[in-house]
């Protein structure tokens, strides 16, 4: 087994330091590079529904980290690859939607996960996973597994499966539908509360 250097970085931006009283920040990874993924309208929609007291935004780079070389970590690692960790540091939570290709894990996401792996900060990173097929159960189970073995920490309430690839709703109508919104809802409040206490404790274990 090869044994991943542990890394950390100089951020290149990053945010202010979370208050316990501040919004939890979520960022969300979507596991398709398609222009119109559908679950990059799923993540859409939960940020339409998130409201003020989520602070939600999308990570758009994932297609311009290069593939997963520990060689590229010896010196300074690559800016895309520093841009994610920055955007992964600065997080509350990371909202996960990826489609399942020939019962597996997409390239995209497990080659973002793989860049994860020794960095310190990810530890204990609360990670919430949308299925967005209710016809696929291999690629979730094995990305659910991957992120435990990560030491992520699963959202259970906010780790769902939505019918999204078989729906042809934008994600405007899809954050308002009756067939989707009551479950993005559930998921976004497991979210919010997970978050909350988790910086709540962090802020009492630094004091």
């Amino acid at each position: 087994m090869i044994q991943m250097p542990l890394h950390t970085h100089t951020p290149i931006e990053t945010l202010p330091s979370t208050q316990p009283t501040a919004s939890p920040r979520v960022l969300a990874l979507c596991g398709s590079l398609r222009q119109h993924s559908r679950c990059k309208a799923l993540l859409e929609a939960s940020r339409l529904r998130a409201g003020p007291d989520l602070r939600f935004s999308h990570f758009e780079g994932l297609g311009a980290l290069p593939l997963f070389n520990p060689d590229l970590l010896e010196a300074q690692a690559p800016p895309a690859v520093q841009a994610f960790w920055s955007a992964v540091d600065a997080a509350d939570v990371l909202l996960i939607a990826s489609p399942e290709y020939a019962h597996g894990v997409t390239s995209v996401i497990k080659n973002a996960l793989d860049w994860l792996v020794g960095h310190i900060p990810f530890t204990d990173k609360p990670v919430a996973v949308f299925n967005p097929s209710c016809r696929a159960s291999h690629a979730d189970a094995a990305l659910k597994e991957t992120l435990r073995t990560m030491s992520a920490r699963l959202i259970e309430g906010a780790c769902q499966q939505l019918d999204a690839t078989r729906s042809r709703l934008s994600a405007q109508d899809m954050a308002a539908s009756p067939d989707f919104a009551p479950t993005l809802d559930a998921a976004l409040q497991a979210m919010r509360s997970f978050a909350t206490q988790h910086i709540h404790t962090d802020t009492q274990a630094s004091c």
